[in-house]
């Protein structure tokens, strides 16, 4: 078969179609310019069998099945690129070859392209209803850091506790950050059980072990590594993009009357250990190149020092939301609400930065680490990222359709949350470059 691989398409066109009509409509989140990658299993097929996918409109993409279609001779691919339960050893082949992967995948399922729009036998095989899979963890995740890094978030927070001095001293000349858990990073829809721990109560001095009862979600922004550096050879500001693969929505999960007792002095534990959810579907910073935008910076803001400066075009205009669904709202069949809107360009750190600060000591990343940007919080009300600032620590409860509040999370409780970058529409407009759900449910502590 002739591969025509068209590899000189223009991904991010936005006049570009598919022959996949659903990749056509407005409101989809896999319009041809995005093509997400992430990994599946066929419900009807042995669960076992994991493989790389590519979302576009209502389906699954597998890879796989074409290249197996591909002469001996393909630069970079055989069929093992793809036919891997992870998307790791796609990751660690690097920059050049995930354009190049991209591009041939973007013209197969070009609407001018007849190599698999007009083979019925494979497009079976390699199209598959996202209805009809199971989605799973992208990425075998080796290293997890949780940064700090949205200065509105900070603010909020610190004016809590500290109100006349909100920011610490040298917030404003590193992204903070801590060493996450990443065995038990989990991918949406993954139930997520209460944890419990010390916690101390009132005006007591002395803890209790038992369930957290603020419980709370974070908004946050995940990027994935792909190839890594040698250890003691930091990575530069410069080339920190050569390095970083793509973005996934990441809610972690917060036990706060935990952390509040545990934090002072070396920061989260077990407030943070005990789940963090993620998409399943990677955006390519490829894909979101025509929505980069400059990070946002104060003008009387101290100069950063010169490994992080650089690399001021990587702000990302991406919309964030959270929606919230309560045990008796999914019983009166009454739809999510929208808790917050926010956006992850008002970041203070941008993700280049992250990976410089990350690696300034010549620590080693690998393919596949996950980098998470802490809470994205906006400067106004409905866009902060977490129920501690929309609710001022439980002073400003959210009134929700079903006659609940909550000033944190009930047991039951859903929580969705959803991005997208453009999405304007029209002949002209920007074509929606969506990230899919990052879903959880909250369950009762184990007794």
């Amino acid at each position: 078969m002739s591969t025509n691989k068209n590899t000189e398409y223009d991904c991010n066109d936005p006049k570009r179609t598919s022959w996949i009509t659903s990749a056509n409509d407005s409101g989809c989140d896999f319009p041809i310019q995005n093509l997400p990658f992430g990994v599946f299993s066929r419900k009807s097929g042995p669960s076992e069998v994991w493989r790389v996918g590519v979302a576009i409109g209502d389906y699954v993409f597998d890879p796989a099945e074409v290249w197996l279609q591909l002469d001996d001779d393909d630069p970079f691919f055989g069929i093992e690129m793809f036919d891997e339960p992870s998307l790791n050893a796609f990751l660690a082949a690097g920059r050049e070859a995930w354009t190049y992967a991209r591009r041939t995948i973007s013209g197969w399922l070009d609407a001018d392209n007849p190599v698999l729009r007009d083979n019925a036998e494979l497009r079976h095989r390699a199209l598959v209803l996202q209805r009809d899979v199971e989605l799973h963890l992208p990425v075998e995740i080796g290293d997890y850091t949780d940064f700090y890094a949205s200065e509105y978030h900070a603010t909020n927070v610190g004016s809590m506790f500290r109100p006349n001095n909100p920011l610490m001293p040298n917030w404003k000349h590193l992204p903070v950050g801590y060493h996450g858990r990443s065995s038990s990073i989990v991918v949406s829809g993954t139930n997520i059980v209460r944890p419990s721990g010390q916690t101390v109560v009132g005006d007591s001095t002395q803890p209790k072990f038992g369930p957290s009862r603020l419980m709370d979600y974070e908004l946050e922004v995940g990027c994935i590594t792909g190839p890594g550096n040698d250890l003691g050879e930091p990575i530069s500001i410069e080339k920190a993009r050569e390095h970083l693969f793509g973005l996934v929505l990441l809610n972690d999960w917060s036990a706060r009357d935990i952390q509040k007792w545990e934090y002072q002095p070396l920061g989260p534990f077990l407030a943070k250990n005990f789940a963090s959810t993620i998409s399943p579907w990677v955006v390519t910073l490829d894909a979101l190149e025509p929505y980069r935008i400059r990070t946002e910076r104060g003008n009387d803001d101290p100069k950063v020092l010169h490994y992080l400066d650089g690399a001021w075009d990587w702000g990302l205009d991406i919309a964030l939301n959270v929606h919230l669904q309560t045990e008796k709202m999914q019983q009166q069949g009454t739809a999510p609400v929208v808790l917050a809107e926010s956006n992850f360009k008002y970041m203070y750190w941008n993700i280049c930065q992250l990976l410089a600060h990350q690696t300034c000591t010549g620590c080693n990343v690998r393919p596949g680490d996950l980098l998470g940007s802490g809470t994205v919080s906006g400067p106004d009300k409905h866009e902060r990222g977490c129920l501690l600032e929309l609710t001022w620590r439980g002073s400003e409860p959210v009134e929700l359709p079903s006659g609940e509040n909550r000033k944190f999370l009930a047991d039951g409780d859903t929580v969705i949350m959803t991005a997208h970058a453009g999405g304007d529409g029209g002949e002209t407009g920007s074509p929606r470059i969506g990230f899919g759900e990052c879903r959880g449910t909250l369950l009762s502590a184990v007794e």
